[in-house]
């Protein structure tokens, strides 16, 4: 795969215009408590508060809005656990393209419900033992349908990466930046938009500790690949990283750190006491890497991305009230 053109920081230019008055440009926040506790200034981009609540929304419509006629006549397929489905089947009902999303049977109810709610055809299956991209495959050449996958095309990682643009347009460059990392395309599009912005920052990935083929990926030089990791954070049970997004994150990024369930339960339920918002448990990740890295990043200026805020209720609910007393 040394024949990829990778995506620049030019096509996460291009995406913002494209997507500008689609997407939200969402809020900045702070807290004061966090900050005093670590001793630095530490900003949230509250992608939680996205169109479909998520970050997913600009890479999905940046990329079906550069369909051409036939392609928007015949339709899109994707595959997701959920944010990336609600994220095309939203662009795709504004766009007027008809959509099939390949979901995990075992998918939160409310993202499955949301994404049948914006006029997608959803299709089920067994996350532990068929291959969702083979299926999105075969649906694609069945039908005719352009497969756009959840983080491994280019003009998904560059509408992912507007978000950053947007967070460094707003506070100014930073010392550090916390993203969550499942296949990569938010971490990867965030990184194309830092180095031009930013260049001084010290990029961090965070994803599951049960799920780390992209700490071992990063460390090895190689793509690995692992079983679905039994985690939280739903949004990063990826399996491995992409070919796209892999070369950014060798050239861009300076770091991949993990987190445990334990821990983003603890930084859910800071995110809900503290900052007044919902933030599912993916979206926590970057969250609970700065709370336990408080002592090395005293005096910083930190960017974390909460990544989404598509949790059940009932399952947040469950979540906080098992956390020890």
């Amino acid at each position: 795969m040394n024949d990829l053109t990778l995506p620049t920081y030019e096509d996460v230019a291009a995406a913002a215009r494209r997507i500008e008055g689609h997407a939200h440009r969402t809020p900045v926040m702070t807290s004061r408590t966090l900050d005093a506790a670590i001793g630095a200034q530490v900003f949230f981009k509250c992608e939680n508060l996205q169109r479909m609540g998520a970050f997913k929304f600009r890479g999905g419509f940046n990329a079906l809005s550069k369909f051409d006629a036939a392609q928007r006549r015949a339709g899109v397929v994707a595959f997701s656990s959920g944010n990336h489905a609600q994220a095309i089947a939203l662009s795709a009902r504004i766009l007027g393209i008809p959509a099939t999303i390949v979901m995990p049977n075992d998918a939160p109810a409310m993202k499955v419900a949301a994404t049948k709610g914006y006029g997608a055809t959803v299709v089920s299956y067994d996350r532990y033992t068929e291959d969702r991209e083979q299926i999105g495959r075969d649906l694609a050449r069945k039908h005719g349908f352009t497969l756009i996958p959840p983080y491994d095309h280019p003009d998904v990682i560059a509408g992912q990466g507007t978000a950053a643009k947007e967070l460094i347009e707003e506070v100014s460059p930073l010392d550090a930046f916390y993203a969550p990392l499942g296949g990569g395309g938010l971490l990867s599009g965030s990184a194309l938009a830092l180095r031009a912005l930013s260049p001084k920052t010290r990029i961090v990935g965070v994803e599951p500790e049960a799920g780390n083929d992209g700490q071992q990926s990063f460390r090895s030089g190689a793509i690995v690949h692992i079983d679905v990791p039994k985690t939280i954070a739903d949004g990063a049970q990826t399996q491995h990283l992409g070919h796209y997004t892999f070369g950014v994150i060798q050239s861009a990024v300076d770091d991949i750190q993990t987190a445990s369930d334990a821990e983003l339960v603890d930084a859910m339920a800071f995110a809900a006491a503290r900052m007044k918002i919902v933030v599912e448990p993916t979206g926590c990740l970057g969250l609970a890497a700065v709370r336990r890295e408080a002592t090395a990043l005293r005096g910083q200026r930190i960017g974390v991305l909460l990544s989404g805020g598509n949790v059940d209720l009932a399952r947040m609910c469950e979540l906080l009230g098992a956390r020890p007393a």
